[in-house]
């Protein structure tokens, strides 16, 4: 074969490589494909850390949180008695504009020791929004500054208990364009009875909107979210700053006296590179962070 003749073969085969190489790079980089992070890696619980009222920072009291077959788990059967002491899991870094999502259900009965006056916890667990630093937070409070999707199972008694809704620790939001000062507003989901798993999905642009969805139908929207108002306490009152704008923050899951399984906690970052020249450009990307730009 001749020398001419094997260079020729030789540059088509160097060519098809390349046309395979740029199209693997082209599926790689497909810019609408959606990169959802998992927070929770079904594994263990490196990446998050554990507040309990009361108790310091990283105390995991009576081993509440733990992972188990695969599912971030809340359990109580290793208390026996009960005082105040809510529990709240951080992930490890803050977010400001995502799409958050968990899948969760609710298993056996609220831990004895709760009594009477606390029925309301009964099948009740949360997302925790914009939450400032778990370092910020005073060893006795009992709920960190935040946002909460309040998470409720249906207590099968024929009765509404819709879940998806907002709770407002420590801070206010705006609804229908009025400050909001209401502790807990219903969302208009429906019930869900026994312990059927659910996916609750929150969008979540900065303090401009927070949006609740269940089955990719809004159940409840709001817009402003801000420090102020009670139900958090005690608090650092140079963390609670009162009208301060909660534009991003830590997001938590809680311990609330229900027992409680999470087999997904995954959230997709709507904040990255916008230049569509980038190779991580996405266009479902809605604010820029330019210094994350790859060339």
């Amino acid at each position: 074969m001749c020398r001419s003749l094997v260079r020729s073969i030789g540059a088509l085969a160097l060519s098809a490589l390349a046309l395979a190489a740029t199209a693997t790079q082209s599926r790689r980089n497909d810019p609408d494909q959606k990169e959802w992070q998992q927070l929770f890696n079904g594994r263990d619980l490196n990446d998050w850390t554990i507040k309990f009222a009361h108790h310091d920072l990283g105390d995991n009291l009576n081993d509440t949180f733990r992972v188990e077959n695969g599912l971030l788990e809340v359990r109580y059967d290793k208390w026996t008695t009960f005082d105040g002491e809510f529990g709240h899991i951080f992930y490890k870094q803050p977010f400001s504009y995502y799409v958050l999502a968990a899948e969760y259900r609710f298993v056996g009965e609220q831990i004895a020791a709760a009594g009477p006056s606390r029925a309301w916890a009964r099948r009740n667990n949360g997302l925790m929004l914009h939450a400032p630093d778990p370092k910020t937070m005073l060893k006795d409070q009992d709920f960190p500054i935040s946002i909460e999707v309040q998470l409720l199972g249906g207590l099968s008694d024929g009765k509404p208990r819709p879940t998806a809704n907002v709770c407002t620790p420590g801070t206010h939001i705006v609804m229908n364009g009025q400050l909001h000062t209401q502790h807990c507003t219903n969302s208009t989901a429906k019930t869900y009875d026994g312990d059927q798993w659910v996916r609750v999905e929150v969008l979540v642009h900065g303090d401009e909107m927070v949006r609740h969805m269940i089955d990719g139908q809004t159940v409840l929207e709001y817009t402003k979210p801000q420090i102020g108002g009670g139900n958090a306490s005690p608090t650092d009152p140079k963390v609670k700053v009162d009208g301060t704008p909660l534009t991003g923050g830590y997001i938590a899951l809680q311990a609330e006296t229900a027992p409680t399984d999470f087999r997904k906690v995954e959230l997709l970052n709507l904040e990255g590179c916008t230049d569509p020249k980038a190779r991580n450009y996405k266009t479902y990307f809605v604010t820029s962070a330019r210094s994350t730009c790859r060339y």
